[in-house]
């Protein structure tokens, strides 16, 4: 009997103190950064627009505010749509700039 409970001392310690790993569980590696959404942000207080799509989540834009105050904006937003359509125009533009020229 004190054998068993001497190995089962022993194994307790030598779990605790078996280095954690620095990675995130799997439930808060898969979460969403975005879990609400604001409809309306006035557009002169954003400094930096940010735009992921990850496959676990819809496509979420955040926006950094000039108080350095990140918020999520819904990708639904008409102003932030006409933004999205004119910046890839713009690329289309671009790129048949740069095929032209080569």
């Amino acid at each position: 009997m004190d054998v068993k409970l001497l190995a089962l001392t022993a194994l307790l310690a030598v779990a605790t103190h078996v280095p954690t790993s620095s990675a995130k569980p799997i439930s808060l590696v898969e979460r969403c950064w975005c879990r609400s959404t604001l409809n309306t942000v006035p557009q002169r207080s954003i400094k930096e627009l940010k735009f992921l799509h990850t496959p676990n989540c819809p496509f979420q834009v955040i926006a950094k505010l000039k108080n350095n105050r990140e918020v999520c904006i819904n990708p639904e937003t008409k102003w932030l749509q006409q933004y999205l359509k004119n910046a890839i125009n713009k690329v289309k533009k671009n790129r048949r700039r740069n095929n032209k020229k080569n």
